[in-house]
């Protein structure tokens, strides 16, 4: 016990590397199963590369806490395998601080996307960084002054600063959950935040007396074994607790592998409950299209709307049309309702308005500064001038091919054969009067008066 504690390779070590590779696996297959089974195109920007940097920050964590604190028995012998590479660098600032810095940077966005009702003054590749400064800089110190002996431990006077900036990342992430726990999200971000926070502040209570034991207490041999493998196994559950899609990706939290059962839900309207979202009513009236009428008026009717949108995807133009789409699922939401209105608003602007967006739509650059620093996220009229370029577009690029295109013909022909169809429901539920086959002279309820 004696050496292996020293030097480690004790039976408890390897146990507790196997239980957080095992974490860390399920980690992986959290983020990566959702894509490969519902076959979700990869998401852009921060709603991408934030779930990664934890995952990637997950890992350094664990594997620095596996490298610094002799769970494995090896010499060190190059630079690479020193204390202050693994137990300062790696897991601090690459580890826990920008694990912790990631889910601040969700509550950040939050916060000013629900409460604020705008976008966030502040982007989330320069968020980030700037918020992980303190932990640079103590890691920067740290390896100044050389406060590690040669078993990567302490001394007592510098356990109370790393645990205080522990502490008061905590509080920060509290703070801004706190600040929107009023707002009715749709998507249990809210849940998924004060069960990360309960989760890993429970973790956190039991590493951090573990890393203290391990820290001050090297001489005893039974409590640096035990404590080592605490401080392991409650990093990996809280890695694994910390992580979750839902805060930056509300729906692919709803089609998740959490839910017992699947949601198909291939819109966010569909996911914020719009009516009729995405469907097409089976004994919708068929419409009557005057090719003279205005292009935004024809737009209005849904069975119009799907068949020129068909069209502009066809000659690789469609953008404009499934804009018009989602603003036009926007207007059914009540103005009263700014909560699923800011989930629609921000979905069609991650969508269609930030550069490099998946379907970028062509709007002056004036239009989209106005969408991109609005104050009110959940106004009626946001997109309404962008929306009027894009019509003037439509009109001037895609509306007149599409009248002396097959897709325009195969629209009179379903909508002559759906109007047929209804002429004959209509002809068959209408009440007829019904003829008796009995003559009155022989039916026996039948009786004539005498005069």
């Amino acid at each position: 016990m004696a050496s292996c504690a020293v030097d480690g390779g004790c039976a408890s070590d390897y146990i507790a590397i196997a239980i957080s590779a095992v974490c860390f696996i399920l980690l992986l297959l959290r983020l990566i199963l959702p894509f490969a089974i519902h076959k979700i195109p990869l998401p852009k920007r921060s709603s991408f590369w934030i779930p990664v940097i934890q995952i990637f920050a997950s890992f350094n964590l664990l594997l620095s806490i596996v490298m610094s604190v002799n769970f494995l028995k090896f010499e060190k012998r190059h630079w690479w395998q020193s204390c202050y590479a693994w137990a300062v660098w790696i897991e601090a600032p690459l580890g826990f601080g920008l694990l912790l810095s990631c889910r601040i940077s969700q509550a950040f966005q939050l916060y000013y996307i629900f409460v604020k009702r705008c976008l966030p003054p502040i982007r989330s590749y320069i968020f980030l960084p700037l918020i992980l400064l303190p932990w640079i800089a103590g890691a920067a110190l740290m390896h100044v002054k050389k406060p590690l002996n040669d078993r990567c431990h302490m001394g007592t006077q510098w356990i109370i600063p790393v645990v205080s900036l522990h502490a008061i990342y905590v509080a920060i992430l509290v703070g801004f959950t706190g600040a929107i726990r009023h707002i009715e999200f749709r998507f249990d971000e809210l849940r998924d935040l004060w069960q990360g926070i309960l989760v890993s502040a429970s973790s956190i209570g039991v590493w951090v007396a573990a890393y203290i034991l391990n820290e001050i207490h090297d001489d005893i041999s039974w409590l640096q074994v035990v404590s080592r493998f605490a401080l392991l196994v409650t990093a990996s559950i809280l890695v694994l607790s910390f992580f979750s899609i839902s805060s930056s990706q509300p729906l692919l939290s709803q089609i998740s592998l959490r839910k017992r059962e699947p949601l198909a839900f291939e819109t966010m309207g569909q996911a914020l409950g719009i009516p009729n979202s995405g469907l097409l009513l089976p004994r919708e009236p068929a419409p009557v299209i005057d090719p003279n009428e205005p292009l935004d008026k024809l737009l209005m009717n849904k069975r119009f709307r799907q068949s020129f949108m068909s069209f502009a995807d066809s000659c690789l133009a469609g953008e404009s049309v499934h804009f018009y789409e989602e603003v036009h699922e926007l207007g059914k939401i009540p103005v009263d309702d700014p909560v699923r209105r800011i989930y629609m608003a921000r979905h069609i602007i991650d969508k269609y308005i930030t550069a490099g967006a998946t379907m970028e739509v062509n709007i002056s650059h004036r239009s989209r500064q106005a969408i991109l620093t609005t104050s009110n996220l959940a106004q009626p009229n946001l997109f309404n001038d962008a929306l009027n370029e894009l019509i003037q577009l439509m009109k001037m690029n895609l509306a007149n091919d599409y009248w002396s295109s097959t897709y325009f013909m195969k629209f009179k022909e379903e909508a002559s054969m759906r109007s047929h169809e209804l002429q004959q429901m209509t002809s068959w539920n209408s009440p007829t009067p019904r003829l008796s086959s009995v003559h009155g002279v022989d039916d026996p309820f039948h009786q004539e008066q005498e005069p």
